[in-house]
């Protein structure tokens, strides 16, 4: 998945940008979560200016740009969550 997201990219930024078009093309949206003990629902994920991946999180009228590598994911997973997970191994080094 990592190849797939980053073929043809250069730089960090690029690879980066890959991760979220796959996300964005395959994390099915939306999806119930936790935030420290909080239900939340993940509406959509966004690419910010600085370059992070964030899920935009909402309960109620509140909304959350909460970062896809701290997001816990709830279990089972949604489809496509195997993107954000490739995204973490990627951005460990691994």
């Amino acid at each position: 998945m990592i190849e797939e997201a980053t073929v043809d990219a250069y730089g960090e930024s690029e690879q980066r940008a890959g991760f979220y078009t796959m996300m964005e093309d395959g994390l099915a949206l939306p999806f119930e979560t936790q935030v420290l003990g909080v239900e939340v629902t993940v509406e959509r994920i966004d690419l910010t200016s600085a370059d992070e991946i964030v899920a935009i999180c909402t309960r109620g009228r509140a909304r959350q740009a909460i970062p896809i590598l701290e997001l816990p994911l709830p279990l089972p997973p949604p489809a496509g969550a195997g993107w954000i997970e490739a995204y973490r191994r990627w951005a460990r080094g691994a």
